[in-house]
């Protein structure tokens, strides 16, 4: 929390901290110190709080896993994210993220997937949601021989499945965009950009980027800085 001064903290999962230190947590979030375990000094701070869950918040509180004090001290402003089969556009915005990360991370020279697996990435229904994207793409990194992601590096789900029906349910075969990684990407892109009449800052924001990130990826496919 010190650290945190001055910026955000995220407390993950929130309706999964014990009781004791929720009220603990509150009585920071109404006081603004805090104090070292064994220390005799308050310290200020200042932060941003960020708390995240996969369950109803309500429900929580009313099966005592969360503090009602506490539901109604940071229940500020609320942002529901729907389910990653719900928001299809995000994927080859993430899958690319994280074969950039993992890539890097495992020090692994991986740029691409094939058109099949990728076929099968967007069909997917991902009942596991960002995560299981996550470990999927890492786990392919990790075994992969070569420069590009094969099928048989997917999860035995994707492998052994002989159509979308067979491996989840978010669309059909025909709604699956066509091309290479690079290309849904750079289509992705352009969509959030004319989504935002090419505000940089708030197409970042529907992509889930920096607007660095944004303007580098922009760079990299050619995309001009203003619109055509």
């Amino acid at each position: 929390m010190e650290e945190a001064h001055g910026g955000s903290l995220l407390l993950d999962e929130i309706t999964e901290m014990p009781t004791d230190l929720q009220a603990k947590l509150l009585r920071v979030l109404e006081d603004r110190v805090v104090r070292r375990l064994g220390g005799a000094r308050s310290v200020p701070v200042d932060f941003r709080l960020i708390s995240s869950t996969n369950r109803s918040a309500e429900v929580a509180v009313k099966e005592g896993r969360l503090r009602r004090d506490l539901y109604f001290r940071i229940n500020t402003v609320t942002i529901q994210v729907p389910p990653l089969r719900d928001r299809r556009d995000d994927l080859p915005i993430l899958v690319r993220a994280f074969l950039d990360r993992y890539s890097a991370k495992h020090a692994r020279a991986v740029e691409d997937i094939e058109p099949e697996a990728y076929r099968r990435l967007l069909a997917y229904g991902w009942p596991g949601n960002v995560r299981e994207l996550q470990h999927a793409i890492e786990r392919a990194v990790l075994i992969c021989r070569g420069r590009t992601i094969m099928l048989s590096d997917l999860p035995e789900a994707f492998q052994s499945a002989s159509d979308e029906a067979e491996v989840g349910t978010a669309i059909a075969p025909s709604e699956v965009p066509s091309g290479s990684l690079e290309e849904i990407e750079r289509a992705s892109i352009l969509k959030a950009l004319d989504a935002t009449r090419w505000n940089k800052q708030a197409a970042a924001a529907l992509l889930g980027l920096r607007r660095p990130t944004l303007y580098s990826k922009m760079r990299k496919h050619g995309i001009p800085q203003r619109r055509p």
